[in-house]
């Protein structure tokens, strides 16, 4: 009778055991999340790997659901502050930082060239150590990968770059939840750059092929992407068994392409440089003709602002357009970030499919 007992009530927590497991699946709660990256900084996608960059995107869409939809209140960031400091001026970047701090209770602190000089006035080892005795995280929009490189080395809290010459991360994590919401899937999409090889291209070859994601890029002789991010790139095209392609035709970089890209040819800080890199991009402007070669479900980003000689107004408007969603969702991927990095939330919603 006592062993018919155990049985029975072994049995039973076996089946109750199941029945967790089933409604935590199908609401989406993870059993164990292996991802943590709370305290980490966010300085470059190369520094991440495919599931970690699955997992903001994932948490992106839960706060999206959460907040947008369900309209639910989630003071995540409650008594936590940030310090932005902006050496370039933004509008999606503000805007979605400050907003998306404040919506999850936090309170960010807006520094432009007015407020500090990184590295003049002080030097870079002394304000981090300033900001991490006062703020729980940075974002910082600089001129110089190597200033985020020494603030995230000599601070003790998160660094965040929100954009420097050799990166733009938190705009590819909008771009790729952006893509994921509108094809379901990331995984064997093939992206279409046609312009400058600059910091969003650079983030692109980063971690598009940890999804799965070929990539296509044209720019102008003379414009291409750094040497030293090209041999990385490369060897995860290799690793993910993907597909990178880099040349000098932009009819080339967009046949068969998913997702035509592009950006601002002429970017803050070479305006001295515009009517040399005008010249240089004759005929790199996206239109329908470029359209009409790439693949038949094509859509097109923009990180904004947008300048007509970069993309006309057909394609710009146009419904295949995602560039307005695009923006939005820099809100919901920085929040995510901020989550990521400072609590031990986990998202409720069940994971997407990348």
């Amino acid at each position: 009778m006592l062993f018919n007992l155990r049985s029975l009530l072994n049995s039973a927590a076996l089946r109750n055991g199941h029945n967790f497991m089933v409604r935590n699946f199908r609401s989406g709660q993870p059993l164990q999340n292996k991802v943590q990256l709370k305290g980490r900084d966010l300085l470059t996608l190369k520094n991440f790997t495919g599931e970690e960059i699955k997992y903001m995107l994932w948490l992106s869409a839960d706060l999206k659901f959460r907040i947008k939809q369900k309209g639910e209140y989630l003071p995540l960031l409650q008594g936590k502050s940030l310090g932005m400091i902006f050496e370039k001026r933004s509008t999606r970047t503000r805007l979605s930082t400050e907003t998306g701090f404040a919506l999850l209770g936090g309170h960010p602190c807006f520094l432009t060239t007015q407020d500090i000089h990184l590295g003049v006035n002080e030097s870079l080892t002394d304000t981090a150590r300033v900001l991490s005795s006062m703020t729980d995280a940075v974002l910082a929009r600089v001129y110089k990968q190597s200033d985020l490189d020494i603030l995230a080395k000599e601070a003790s809290i998160p660094i965040i770059n929100g954009l420097s010459d050799l990166y733009h991360p938190i705009q590819i994590l909008a771009d790729y939840l952006t893509l994921q919401e509108h094809y379901g899937s990331l995984k064997g999409l093939t992206l279409s750059w046609i312009g400058d090889g600059n910091n969003i291209l650079h983030s692109i070859m980063m971690s598009a092929a940890k999804f799965g994601m070929h990539i296509q890029a044209a720019t102008p002789k003379g414009y291409d992407p750094d040497p030293n991010i090209i041999k990385v790139a490369e060897q995860y095209a290799k690793e993910n068994s993907t597909k990178l392609s880099l040349t000098n035709d932009p009819l080339e970089a967009a046949r068969g392409g998913n997702v035509l890209i592009t950006d601002t040819w002429i970017s803050m800080g070479q305006e001295e440089e515009k009517k040399k890199r005008l010249k240089a991009f004759q005929g790199y402007q996206v239109t329908m003709k470029t359209a009409k070669v790439a693949a038949s479900d094509w859509t097109f980003l923009h990180c904004l602002p947008r300048k007509p000689e970069e993309v006309d107004d057909e394609v710009f408007y146009s419904p295949r357009s995602l560039v307005f969603p695009e923006a939005e969702n820099r809100k919901w991927t920085i929040m995510a970030v901020m989550v990521a990095l400072l609590t031990d939330y986990s998202p409720q919603l069940q994971k997407p499919k990348f």
